[in-house]
């Protein structure tokens, strides 16, 4: 009984580790909307990141809806308060955020910690799940896959 009250806090560390992005869905509707263009917005501006996603949409600068990328790298915390969960796991010292809005209206997120900075293949991993999640496939443009 002892070995397995000590591996159950393990197993649950390990259940933990698989995806760990959060998908907030602020207004129920924008599943059900038909969304013709996104603009693009990305904050602080990275070529590579622009490069990538416009592979994948054919974005427009006159859309009421639109897509905005932020992340940060190289956070540093020094709370005393996050020393056990910096010496037990990997401690996430970037994040990548994309948001669907209409107008300042925040519509859906995708938000993921990192351990390094921003990705071609995070932003592929974001992009992929709001195509799931908001049926991306009937807005214009959309290429799901890209050999270049």
């Amino acid at each position: 009984m002892k070995k397995v009250s000590m591996l159950l806090p393990f197993l649950v560390l390990l259940v933990g580790c698989n995806d760990n992005s959060i998908v907030t869905v602020y207004d129920k509707s924008i599943k059900n909307d038909k969304i013709d263009c996104l603009r693009l917005s990305i904050t602080p501006m990275d070529e590579n990141i622009s490069s990538y996603i416009k592979k994948y949409y054919k974005f427009s600068d006159i859309c009421p809806y639109s897509l905005n990328i932020s992340y940060k790298s190289s956070i540093v915390c020094n709370s005393p308060y996050n020393a056990s969960q910096k010496n037990l796991s990997s401690f996430p010292n970037s994040y990548l955020n994309m948001e669907i809005r209409k107008g300042m209206s925040l519509k859906y997120s995708y938000y993921i910690d990192l351990q390094h900075k921003p990705t071609a293949d995070d932003v592929q991993k974001g992009w992929q799940r709001i195509v799931k999640d908001l049926d991306v496939k009937r807005w214009s443009y959309i290429i799901l896959t890209n050999n270049n």
